[in-house]
């Protein structure tokens, strides 16, 4: 592992520290599996090191310039950024973030693969998996039409 994603990893694990996911379960979970579809898809060190950090801005409090001063590219800052949702920011305008952004479009294709794994929309009651899966199936649609041209 390269020292990127080492240290990209450390930030994730100690940001999302006592957080939990929709389940109950650590909220890091998430974050090391989006970084395994990362790399399983061909993802380079910066795509890897963005995936282990796509949630720590929106979710844990930790600002691009904390990204910076602990060593994380400009490029891979600026992915993490374009992957936090602002709020109040409407769906088509975040996906537009997303889709000018080479880093960010490999990593969300990596968080929604992790998202809608079928195991993982299993556990969820049913209302919560139908609204999850829709919302999905809807960021997927956004992803690719600004993605492929």
């Amino acid at each position: 592992m390269t020292d990127l994603v080492t240290t990209a990893r450390e930030i994730a694990t100690d940001a999302h520290r006592g957080q939990v996911d929709k389940v109950g379960a650590p909220y890091i979970g998430h974050p090391t599996r989006v970084a395994a579809h990362a790399a399983a898809a061909g993802g380079d060190e910066r795509v890897i090191a963005a995936a282990w950090l796509h949630d720590v801005v929106e979710d844990a409090g930790i600002t691009p310039d904390h990204l910076r001063a602990a060593g994380i590219p400009d490029d891979v800052v600026a992915a993490v950024v374009a992957l936090s949702k602002v709020p109040g920011q409407s769906v088509e305008d975040y996906f537009a973030g997303v889709n000018r952004d080479p880093i960010a479009i490999a990593v969300k294709h990596a968080d929604l693969a992790d998202n809608t794994d079928p195991a993982r929309l299993a556990v969820l009651d049913e209302d919560t998996r139908r609204r999850l899966v829709a919302k999905y199936e809807r960021a997927r649609t956004l992803l690719a039409a600004s993605s492929h041209p």
